[in-house]
């Protein structure tokens, strides 16, 4: 069984180191929420400390070696991985909310509404010492619809889109990395500076914005 150590957030972290949990290929070993958690999804902590995983109080990855340490997944944690760190993984990979070249960075879902594009997406890709621009191991895009759908609907869609990507990703990893591919297309890359230019999309509703 390969070890895996999970970072990040909210329920679409929870319901995926529940299928970590129960797989007879993969052993969940650690598990490393934000902090501070968001108080507007699940807490991965609370989860995690219910199932008897140590849980760090400080929410720094470097709480544990990844040397001794398969597989170390990032669904939505909010901290930058430093390459050092990358360097002693065996393997490590993010999930992320954007269909990769497009909306590396930030906000992603954000920045697509604001853009009025009409598709939007998720990917699993390589972690690297660069933002969101590693090898991708997997990627799903599905329609959006700026002109009705606000952020919150379209992150909703999107935990649905991200679980059963992971799920596909990981009933056949492939640890040679063999199947990876080197992001094509144009690149869009959000930084925290620019969510001042979101406007009306800055947060879940046009409304709240």
């Amino acid at each position: 069984m390969k070890k895996v150590a999970l970072l990040g957030k909210g329920s679409l972290a929870i319901k995926i180191g529940k299928w970590l949990d129960a797989s007879k290929d993969f052993n969940l070993t650690k598990v490393i929420p934000n902090v501070p958690e968001p108080k507007w999804t699940e807490s991965l902590s609370e989860w995690a400390y219910k199932e008897g995983f140590h849980v760090p109080d400080s929410g720094d990855y470097k709480e544990f070696r990844p040397e001794y340490i398969d597989i170390v997944l990032s669904v939505f944690y909010d901290r930058i991985i430093d390459k050092e760190f990358i360097g002693r993984c065996k393997c490590i990979v993010n999930l992320h909310n954007a269909p990769l070249p497009k909306y590396r960075g930030v906000s992603p879902i954000n920045w697509a509404l604001k853009n009025n594009e009409s598709y939007h997406g998720v990917t699993i890709h390589k972690i690297s010492p660069g933002i969101d621009d590693g090898d991708i191991l997997g990627k799903i895009t599905y329609p959006i619809y700026p002109e009705i759908e606000e952020v919150e609907d379209v992150y909703k869609k999107s935990l649905d889109y991200g679980y059963e990507l992971f799920k596909d990703v990981f009933t056949k990893f492939d640890y040679s990395f063999e199947n990876a591919k080197s992001q094509e297309g144009k690149v869009i890359y959000k930084h925290s500076g620019e969510n001042k230019f979101l406007g009306n999309r800055k947060s879940w509703t046009r409304y709240e914005s």
